[in-house]
């Protein structure tokens, strides 16, 4: 049981958050217009997804910052199914 619980305990501390932020123009404020969850799976080899960041804003100018997280929730989904079911999020911002 001892050992169990360490090996858990383990597997909890490698998981960890990972963001990526692309960022369109440099120093301009923007709210998050629109966060999105998107299923990947078996760790999302050889898988695409998109969103189209100029319709949400409502043009390519608008567009200040898009970001894709992968949260600690995330990654505790990913490490109980073994990788089979990996989720990220998504967030569009856009120039107030």
């Amino acid at each position: 049981m001892n050992k169990l619980c360490v090996a858990a305990l383990l597997a909890l501390s490698l998981t960890g958050c990972a963001q990526q932020t692309f960022v369109m123009k440099q120093n301009q404020v923007g709210a998050a217009t629109k966060t999105t969850s998107q299923p990947f799976f078996v760790s999302g080899i050889g898988q695409r997804k998109s969103i189209d960041a100029a319709q949400v804003c409502g043009g390519q100018e608008k567009v200040s910052r898009v970001e894709v997280q992968q949260t600690f929730v995330n990654g505790l989904l990913s490490l109980v199914t073994f990788g089979i079911y990996t989720p990220r999020e998504a967030r569009v911002y856009c120039a107030i």
